[in-house]
């Protein structure tokens, strides 16, 4: 894998630059900017990993190297939604509980927004299986990913 450096790759299927952010051979973020930038490299293994999921296989990207460096409670709610398989949904208050938060405790429900709104590596962690919770996946790309999972199951 390579160390460090940004990638990026245009993926038709989603209509969009899907960038890396890779340090210490990590994953460290996830972006969709407008255009590929000059300076990104496109053949990395992690593009090639969300190639295959965006053709179907939906486990090519589980086991991706991250580097997560979020806040302690954030990092429980974006671990959490591995536990999401795709083709599956949950609310805001589901993924509350399964990172260990009370759903009813309006301080551990603005964490899991919070988590979910500045989730750096989306795909990875997929935020766009929370329906009710906007995650960093902007909705264009959310709506797409949540039908190819749906089509591909």
């Amino acid at each position: 894998m390579t160390p460090a450096g940004i990638f990026a790759r245009q993926f038709d299927s989603l209509d969009c630059v899907v960038q890396l952010g890779i340090a210490s051979g990590r994953a460290i973020d996830v972006s969709f900017p407008e255009d590929v930038p000059p300076d990104a490299e496109a053949d990395h293994e992690l593009l090639d990993a969300i190639e295959r999921y965006l053709g179907g296989d939906l486990s090519a990207v589980d086991d991706a190297e991250l580097g997560l460096t979020v806040p302690t409670d954030q990092r429980a709610v974006l671990e959490a939604l591995d536990s999401v398989p795709p083709g599956s949904t949950v609310t805001v208050s589901r993924l509350a509980r399964i990172a260990g938060l009370d759903p009813a405790d309006d301080d551990d429900i603005a964490t899991v927004r919070d988590a979910l709104r500045e989730n750096p590596l989306p795909i990875f962690l997929p935020d766009h299986r929370v329906r009710d919770g906007q995650g960093a996946t902007p909705p264009q790309i959310a709506a797409a990913l949540r039908r190819l999972e749906n089509e591909t199951n």
